[in-house]
């Protein structure tokens, strides 16, 4: 082995150490949020495309969980940020961590990624831009990684919390 190719390897272990200690503070906060809420709940932790991925999930059917997700996953959206600023607290860096509750943004990602892909296949067959509804960043990146997927490119226009993808003709 190189030098460039250790300190490449060694600097993936460094990430993939501070992503897992990442999850292991927010898994402390959120398992203190659950316990002063009164809501039962397991965390699961894993590190997906660069970053520290938590979820909370239940056996019990999870109807308890849907509080903490909130109408539209805004509470979940809150809870995220909340975490996020948990870690930062700890670590002093920004944290990029992802939260799921209930299996909520993993069925969310399934319908957001059906949604690119048809409007990808509509570009495709007319040949003109389409625009989606007012997104939150979560969700436009679904979509953008949909449409890169079908062969065509995207753009976020628009400001907070009115902002949405274009799909555009290749």
């Amino acid at each position: 082995m190189t030098e460039g190719t250790t300190s490449a390897a060694s600097e993936g272990g460094d990430t993939l150490t501070r992503l897992e200690q990442e999850g292991e503070i927010a898994a402390d906060y959120l398992e203190g949020l659950l316990d002063i809420a009164d809501l039962d709940g397991d965390i699961d932790m894993d590190v997906e495309a660069d970053r520290a991925a938590v979820s909370i999930v239940s056996d019990a059917g999870g109807r308890d969980l849907q509080k903490l997700v909130g109408r539209d996953g805004e509470v979940l959206e809150a809870l995220q940020e909340l975490t996020r600023l948990a870690v930062h607290r700890e670590t002093g860096d920004r944290s990029r961590l992802m939260l799921d509750i209930g299996g909520y943004r993993a069925k969310k990602r399934a319908e957001l990624t059906e949604q690119g892909a048809k409007a990808a296949a509509e570009v495709k067959s007319t040949g003109e831009p389409v625009k989606m509804q007012p997104m939150t960043p979560f969700e436009r990146k679904v979509v953008h990684d949909a449409v890169k997927a079908a062969g065509l490119r995207s753009e976020s226009e628009g400001e907070e919390p009115q902002r949405f993808v274009v799909v555009l003709p290749a």
